[in-house]
C-alpha cells in the first residue's frame, strides 16, 4: 500500500513555518542540492492546469506552449506569492523568453534567476555548467543573506543523490510494484516538491512492498512531456495497460547519476548533464531513439504513447523521426497532444483503445 503523500501546500507551509524559504522552479534541469544548502525548498511549477490563462496570454505570442503561458498566469494571479525566489532554467526558447519577460518587463517582487545549461555533455560543457552553478550559488547566497557553507552543500548533494537512487529504482522496478499507473506517478512526481529526505522515505516504503512476480497487463512506455491529464493514467488503468517505464521530460529524463568530481559545483554539473537524452538539452534524434528503444526492449513494451503539450517545439521537431524509428523496430505508437487546460478527450481515449486493440 502506498504511504500518504504530503500535499504540496502543506509541505510549503511547514517549510516556511520553520524559517525556510521557497524557490519556485520552472522546468526542467536545475541543482536541487544548491537550493537546499541555502535554505530554499525547490517547488516546481509545471504550468498548473484549470486556471484562467488570459493574464499570461496577454504577454505572450499565441504559439507559446501552455506550460509557459499557464505558469505566467499563475504568477500574475498571485499563485506564486508564497515563493521567495523564481528560478527559470533554459529548457527551451519559450522558457528563456519567459525569464527575459519577467526580468525586463513584468518584474515580479521575487528575484528571477535564469540558469543556462549547455547543450553538450562534453568536458567543456561540464566545466561551463560548473561555473554557471558557482555563479548561481553566489546570487542565491546573497538572496539568502548568508554565505554558502561547503560542508552543507555536500550534505545536500548526498541527500539528493540518495533520493535520485530511489527514483531510479521506482522506474527500473516498476513492474514489481503493485501500484496503479495513477498511484505510481503521484509518487514519482512528488519529487517535484518534497524535500529529498521525505521523498526517499516514501519511495523506500513503496519499494519494500514489491512483489516477487511482475504485475500483469499490457506494457506501454510513455514519452513526451507530462503524464497529464491525470485522467490519462486512469484510462490506461481501466484498459489494463501498465506504464512499464517512461521517457517523459518531467520524469524519466531526469534520472541523474551521481557526479564524480571533488568540486561540488563540477560534481552537480556532471550529474545534471549525465541524465538520459533529452530534446531540451539538444540531444540528437539518434540518441533519443536508441534510448527509447532500449526502454521498450528492457520492459518488453508493446507500444509507446507520446503525451505532448501543444507547441512544444523541441519535442515536436524530433517526433516524426522517433515514431518512424519505432515503427521500423516493430513498436507501434500513438500521439496525444493537447493544451494543459484541456480535459482528457474521447478522441484521446479512442486512440489509446485503438492501439490496445491492435496489439491484442
Amino acid at each position: 500500500m502506498l504511504p500518504d503523500i504530503p500535499r504540496r501546500s502543506d509541505v510549503i507551509r511547514s517549510h516556511k513555518a520553520q524559517g525556510g524559504r521557497v524557490a519556485a522552479v520552472l522546468p526542467i534541469h536545475y541543482p536541487r542540492a544548491l537550493l537546499r544548502a541555502l535554505g530554499f525548498l525547490p517547488v516546481e511549477v509545471w504550468g498548473p492546469p484549470a486556471l484562467d490563462y488570459a493574464r499570461g496570454a496577454a504577454h505572450l505570442q499565441p504559439y507559446v506552449c501552455s506550460l509557459v503561458r499557464n505558469a505566467l498566469s499563475f504568477l500574475l494571479s498571485g499563485g506564486l506569492d508564497i515563493a521567495d525566489l523564481i528560478v527559470i532554467p533554459h529548457g527551451c526558447d519559450s522558457l528563456q523568453g519567459l525569464a527575459s519577460l519577467l526580468i525586463d518587463f513584468v518584474q515580479p517582487r521575487q528575484l528571477v534567476l535564469p540558469v543556462y545549461l549547455p547543450r553538450s555533455p562534453t568536458a567543456a560543457g561540464v566545466a561551463f555548467l560548473g561555473e554557471e552553478l558557482r555563479e548561481l550559488g553566489t546570487r542565491l547566497a546573497s538572496c539568502a543573506g548568508h554565505p554558502l557553507d561547503t560542508r552543507e552543500l555536500w550534505q545536500a548533494i548526498h541527500r539528493e543523490e540518495r533520493a535520485e537512487g530511489v527514483l531510479q529504482r521506482l522506474h527500473t522496478e516498476r513492474l514489481r510494484l503493485s501500484l496503479s499507473n495513477l498511484a505510481h506517478y503521484r509518487l514519482v512526481r512528488s519529487r517535484e516538491y518534497l524535500p529529498a529526505e521525505i521523498f526517499t522515505d516514501l519511495g523506500e516504503a513503496a519499494l519494500a512492498n514489491k512483489s516477487q512476480e511482475p504485475i500483469g497487463g499490457i506494457r506501454f512506455v510513455l514519452s513526451g512531456v507530462l503524464p497529464e491529464p491525470m485522467a490519462l493514467l486512469s484510462a490506461l488503468d481501466t484498459m489494463g495497460v501498465v506504464v512499464a517505464d517512461d521517457d517523459l521530460i518531467a520524469c524519466g529524463r531526469r534520472l541523474y547519476p551521481p557526479g564524480q568530481s571533488e568540486d561540488p559545483f563540477q560534481h552537480m554539473a556532471e550529474s545534471l548533464l549525465a541524465a538520459p537524452p533529452d530534446s531540451t538539452r539538444g540531444s540528437s534524434i539518434d540518441s533519443r531513439l536508441e534510448h527509447l528503444l532500449g526502454l521498450t526492449r528492457r520492459v518488453e513494451a508493446k507500444g509507446v504513447v507520446f503525451s505532448l503539450v501543444k507547441f512544444c517545439e523541441p519535442e515536436l521537431f524530433q517526433l516524426p523521426s522517433l515514431r518512424q524509428g519505432l515503427k521500423e523496430a516493430g513498436i507501434p505508437s500513438v500521439v496525444l497532444e493537447g493544451d494543459l487546460n484541456d480535459p482528457f478527450s474521447l478522441q484521446a481515449q479512442t486512440r489509446l483503445e485503438a492501439l490496445v486493440e491492435m496489439i491484442q
